[in-house]
């Protein structure tokens, strides 16, 4: 029989072990950060992060921020229950439609007429079982050339991340490369390596070619402009020649106004989830976002600047939806020459 003392020895040492090696697991994604964005940008974000992650009041560009204060969930889901709605709500958030919004421009190179883009927004992966199950069965039957996620692959706004960085390696395997990507405010910086070892090139103020024929278009993507305020649209659109069609990857559409004045063509977002508990009509009782609320759901212009919000593939805060389905985008260019 095993003492108290030893037993007691042996479950410390064992946490122990795993201090140390979780320790040095942060150690390796800080250096990897480091390397890949710069000591500067690496330590400012962390440092961001740890200052202001799981805030509820203040930071950011809105003061409130429900998605952090856990008794919000419990409330709005026990009031569904109460009414009887849950059930519908949850069956509604996993009826994925596949919408299709045609990109014309005269910036868009004839190289590229027909070009898709898939844009895929707002997974929360852990949250949305039955959206997630039915995404999985949707992408092998999608036809595109290139794919951009918009931010927010995990479920919380902190704690663990491990559980959503497993699942997005199961979809990334369903998805045609190349694929380029930004933060959410729910995404931490330090998952940047495991997505980008998944085959997702991750535009954190940066931007990237893709040739066509000859040809060419611009993608840039900023880090999170919402929460932690880690966004460079400057830095992004740097090198990118004003006659070449560009494309801004931001998790939020807020910052609509500095994409416009830096010469985008195209803005695609999420964020907002379209309000996703919204009145019929899908008119949203809330977005989170402050912005023009027609901007906060599907297509919309801006100065000379076409802009999408994706109204996401999963939910937030509880996984229901009324008045408000679930998408995945496709974006097909066209060129008006």
């Amino acid at each position: 029989m095993i003492s108290a003392f030893p037993r007691k020895q042996l479950i410390d040492m064992i946490d122990s072990s795993l201090r140390l090696k979780k320790l040095a697991m942060n150690q390796e994604i800080i250096e990897r950060l480091e390397k890949r964005l710069g000591r500067l940008h690496c330590r400012l974000r962390l440092g961001i992060e740890a200052d202001h992650e799981a805030q509820i009041f203040g930071q950011g560009i809105n003061y409130f921020h429900i998605e952090n204060l856990p008794l919000s969930h419990f409330a709005i889901g026990a009031c569904l229950k109460l009414t009887g709605l849950y059930g519908r709500g949850q069956r509604n958030a996993a009826k994925i439609e596949v919408r299709q919004h045609d990109v014309i421009s005269s910036h868009v190179p004839k190289a590229f007429d027909g070009f898709t883009i898939l844009q895929l927004s707002d997974l929360h992966i852990e949250m949305s079982e039955g959206a997630m199950n039915r995404l999985a069965a949707l992408l092998p039957e999608i036809e595109y050339d290139l794919c951009v996620f918009t931010g927010d692959y995990r479920a919380e706004t902190f704690g663990a991340y491990e559980p959503a960085l497993a699942r997005m390696a199961q979809f990334c395997s369903l998805i045609k490369r190349p694929i380029y990507a930004v933060l959410g405010n729910h995404d931490t910086i330090r998952m940047v390596p495991a997505l980008e070892d998944m085959g997702m090139q991750m535009l954190l103020n940066e931007n990237a070619s893709v040739e066509r024929g000859g040809h060419r278009i611009f993608i840039a993507g900023i880090d999170d402009a919402h929460y932690y305020r880690a966004d460079n649209i400057e830095k992004a659109a740097s090198e990118i020649p004003i006659d070449e069609f560009s494309i801004l990857l931001s998790h939020t559409p807020e910052i609509y106004q500095q994409a416009s004045y830096a010469d985008f063509n195209l803005l695609l977002s999420g964020h907002t989830h379209g309000g996703q508990i919204c009145l019929p009509g899908r008119i949203p009782i809330t977005l989170s976002a402050v912005l023009p609320r027609h901007m906060g759901a599907g297509p919309w212009k801006y100065n000379d600047m076409i802009g999408y919000t994706s109204v996401g593939a999963g939910s937030s805060i509880v996984s229901a939806r009324f008045n408000c389905p679930p998408e995945v985008t496709l974006h097909r260019l066209q060129s008006a020459l």
